[in-house]
């Protein structure tokens, strides 16, 4: 033809549009101790702040709802900026802020186009200024969260077996939904947990890392650096928890020392999975799951307890491998928000991101020796049971322990 498809209809998408590139990361440390990762294929950026210190399990007691109540002050008054402004610069630059904490950390950030993101960045770490109305609201949306949290009995039940597995006194055992903190304890809580030493900066489709780089040590130039400190560390127990509540049914978990390794731990979990249980996985902690009628009640830890037993064969290693391979893989390319999750997860583990390829090799390379050394080092440590609901019937810590000894 004398004339293409483009030159009679101009504006028409091309027919052979660029091949996807493979992300390249990229992992620098700055002298104030924070960690910036990057990658440079998404087509959109999330710019993430991650605060390993700044979790409910490096509260002390007297500071319990304070990573809860720090949570809700994301975005909130700091740095010569109001609220009001800095939600303004967020939304003006069409960026999607978010905030998120658990027992393990806190995370601020924003979804946005790469062009704006090297710019936003310095709201993520704005000096709280700690205004009367922000904290007060910020205690009330806290209030609410955990009103919310502890009348649903699936978060009442999580929070029963970290209380179970770590001790209901201890940091990681006490609940993370909690609106008991006050001003004076939110404040103090934040200026030491808020830091960027150890302190992880992920952000998704970077093309220039040294540039975004270096735009990142200028624009939180001013921003607290605080002091170095081991992420908190726990020392698992074992034990029991029960909440008897007429929900019409019986929760019950059973949960186990798990592998330190991540890739090792859901390995673990998909092989409980593959046995017929509803497998679940966290920090240090893997176990199995079950919701039943009051009528089955009586039964329910047994069946947790035969899911856990057997050794998995090796067919079952294989195809478990296969199963976290994917699931950590596709959560790459489950969008920037979850990508740049991933990589503050492979940082704060082993202090570096190396995409895809290197995920995926570091499951090959789990072995069947070592999921029988992981179920065998699970199953010699102490249970830890929970129960929530109609649970007269469900059997006591002791009778279940007794079937792992």
């Amino acid at each position: 033809a004398i004339f293409t498809a483009v030159d009679e209809f101009p504006g028409v998408p091309s027919s052979t549009p660029t091949a996807a590139k493979a992300s390249s990361p990229s992992v620098s440390t700055l002298p104030n101790g924070l960690r910036v990762v990057t990658e440079d294929a998404s087509s959109t950026s999330t710019v993430t702040l991650t605060f390993p210190n700044a979790g409910s399990s490096s509260e002390s007691v007297a500071e319990q709802g304070a990573a809860l109540a720090n949570k809700c002050l994301a975005f909130k008054s700091g740095s010569g900026l109001s609220s009001l402004l800095i939600l303004r610069n967020l939304e003006e630059d069409g960026a999607a802020p978010f905030a998120t904490a658990d027992r393990y950390g806190a995370t601020v950030g924003f979804t946005a186009a790469p062009e704006k993101a090297a710019r936003l960045v310095p709201l993520l770490a704005t000096t709280c200024t700690f205004e009367p109305w922000d904290v007060k609201g910020a205690q009330t949306v806290a209030g609410e969260e955990a009103k919310a949290a502890n009348s649903n009995v699936l978060s009442v039940l999580t929070e029963q077996l970290y209380g179970a597995a770590y001790g209901a006194q201890t940091a990681t055992g006490r609940p993370y939904y909690s609106d008991s903190a006050s001003a004076s304890v939110i404040q103090s809580f934040r200026e030491k947990a808020y830091v960027l030493n150890g302190a992880v900066l992920s952000a998704t489709g970077v093309a220039d890392h040294g540039a975004f780089v270096r735009s990142v040590e200028e624009g939180l130039s001013e921003s607290a650096v605080g002091e170095a400190s081991a992420a908190a560390s726990a020392a698992y127990l074992g034990g029991e928890s029960r909440i008897s509540a007429p929900v019409g049914e019986a929760h019950v978990a059973l949960a186990f020392e798990g592998p330190k390794s991540s890739a090792l731990l859901n390995v673990v979990k998909q092989c409980l999975t593959l046995s017929g249980a509803s497998a679940f996985a966290a920090p240090g902690l893997v176990g199995v799951y079950a919701g039943v009628p009051v009528a089955s009640a009586s039964t329910a830890a047994d069946s947790l307890s035969a899911a856990v037993t057997a050794i998995p064969s090796n067919d079952v290693v294989e195809r478990a491998k296969a199963l976290a391979k994917a699931e950590a893989v596709f959560a790459l390319d489950g969008g920037s928000s979850s990508l740049a999750g991933a990589m503050t997860s492979s940082v704060l583990e082993t202090g570096a991101f190396g995409g895809a390829a290197q995920l995926a090799a570091s499951y090959d390379a789990i072995t069947p020796k070592e999921v029988a050394a992981a179920y065998t080092a699970m199953l010699k440590s102490k249970p830890s049971m929970a129960a929530v609901g109609d649970i007269a019937a469900v059997p006591y810590h002791a009778t279940v322990a007794s079937r792992f000894s």
